[in-house]
């Protein structure tokens, strides 16, 4: 029987031991999709407690504890003390198992703290004693986490409006870390409530110095953006999107539909689908022009609970993977953009692994010889950053097309204690392929290939092919 995550943690064979531990366990990290808060690097944050780091706005605890019974004054509760939420955070722990979670949590306590007891109720107040007290001191600041976990680069995500004030000392500062802003405009594609809309391109009037009263002026103005975007280092844009956009439109239509709701009228949901397909095509070509590549997360239904976004708002664990007919769309968006030479290297990122196979075949399509897997299926995302999640993505990925031209894995988080992420991945991976080399499936006398192969998904690859 095997110890719980000792230092073969889901390795399961002698090659994918050596995979890891001589390969990948020594790249850096690249974190090319986060949701790190810029100010608290820029800042080099000091946390409080335990809570404040492992359970300020994690609503994948917070779905937990839920589940588990736990009152919402424990989750996102305003008076309810530190110590109150993480007791029934800990309460909640064991009955995670078999859930990423369980896993997470438990490696995250070794690798950051040292900690290697299993936390429960009975060992909560020592842990978080412990743990909070290391808190206190300089090696676990917001900079020094990322420096503990060898971390190179991060990209952030960021609205057009976004002034990068953070950024911009954090370079200043000297920080050896990279801290780039990705562009997100998803709300200029926001066009569902009229009052929404026109208060948003206030807002991107005010940040570009752009007067905004049609539909060219805003594309001025968001090229603008993402000019200065650009001159701070960003490399990628970000999509949010339920599924793809790729509605047929003419000039005269958009412009319609763009005077349309900024005049404060309710539109069609056709004309919502062409005007989302407008400015994603747009900022597509935006992309193709600065060599950046744009990323799209798609198949997300989010705010499911009507009663609890109103009394919590958005991102707090009520969204659920949805299921969408989107094939066609995200050929033709594609193959517009081809079709004009203006297709940027491009990772797409499903929510429903039953669109696996669908993505992995899709991106073959647009493969064009003038970079190494310019458009990439990206590793498993949200509720699929999980052994099962990534092995599936990672399976339909090399038996449709090139595994070894995966640009890897990113945390996707706001948390300075979800790096082990990225080791997770890389023991997953490890043990994927070692199974392979165990069974005959692949030579074993390629190892050396095949350990440059691992180092390259977990490092290398990300940073040529962002121009790290």
């Amino acid at each position: 029987m095997k110890n719980f995550l000792d230092k073969n943690f889901l390795l399961q064979t002698e090659t994918a031991q050596k995979l890891y531990h001589e390969h990948a366990a020594k790249m850096p990290i690249i974190d090319y999709h986060c949701h790190l808060i810029p100010s608290m690097v820029a800042n080099d944050h000091k946390f409080k407690t335990l809570t404040e780091i492992w359970l300020g706005g994690d609503h994948y605890k917070w779905r937990a504890m839920r589940t588990n019974g736990v009152d919402e004054k424990y989750c996102t509760g305003k008076d309810t003390s530190d110590w109150e939420k993480f007791e029934k955070w800990a309460e909640t722990v064991p009955h995670t198992m078999r859930n990423p979670l369980y896993h997470w949590t438990h490696l995250e306590l070794k690798t950051a703290f040292g900690v290697e007891k299993l936390l429960s109720p009975a060992t909560a107040r020592e842990i978080y004693d412990e743990c909070t007290a290391k808190l206190q001191t300089p090696e676990y600041s917001a900079r020094n986490l990322m420096r503990k976990y060898k971390v190179e680069a991060v990209c952030t995500t960021d609205d057009p409006v976004d002034t990068l004030e953070h950024h911009i000392k954090t370079k200043a500062d000297g920080f050896e870390i990279k801290m780039l802003p990705t562009w997100r405009p998803d709300k200029a594609m926001a066009v569902e409530v009229p009052a929404e809309f026109r208060a948003y391109m206030e807002q991107l009037s005010k940040a570009s110095g752009i007067a905004i009263s049609s539909y060219s002026d805003m594309i001025a103005a968001l090229r603008n953006r993402h000019d200065f975007f650009a001159s701070l280092g960003c490399k990628l844009s970000d999509h949010g999107i339920e599924e793809f956009y790729a509605e047929d439109y003419t000039d005269a239509e958009i412009n319609a539909i763009f005077n349309k709701v900024y005049g404060g009228k309710t539109l069609t949901q056709q004309e919502i689908l062409q005007f989302k397909s407008a400015v994603m095509v747009e900022g597509a070509i935006m992309d193709w022009e600065k060599g950046w590549t744009q990323q799209f997360h798609y198949g997300a239904i989010r705010n499911n609970n009507s009663r609890l976004y109103r009394n919590l708002g958005p991102d707090t664990g009520f969204d659920s993977i949805g299921t969408f007919s989107t094939a066609k769309a995200m050929a033709k968006f594609l193959n517009r953009l081809d079709d004009n030479n203006q297709l940027a290297k491009t990772i797409i990122y499903t929510l429903n692994p039953s669109d696996n196979e669908v993505i992995a075949t899709m991106i073959g399509c647009f493969q064009d010889g003038t970079v190494a897997g310019k458009v990439q299926f990206g590793s498993g995302w949200w509720f699929l950053d999980q052994k099962d999640g990534m092995e599936k993505q990672m399976n339909a990925l090399s038996v449709l097309g090139l595994l070894s031209r995966f640009v890897g894995m990113l945390t996707d988080s706001r948390s300075f204690l979800s790096y082990p992420r990225h080791e997770y991945f890389r023991r997953t991976l490890c043990n994927l392929i070692g199974d392979d080399v165990e069974q005959g499936l692949l030579p074993h006398q390629e190892l050396p290939f095949i350990g440059q192969m691992v180092e390259n998904i977990s490092y290398n690859n990300a940073k040529k092919f962002f121009n790290f």
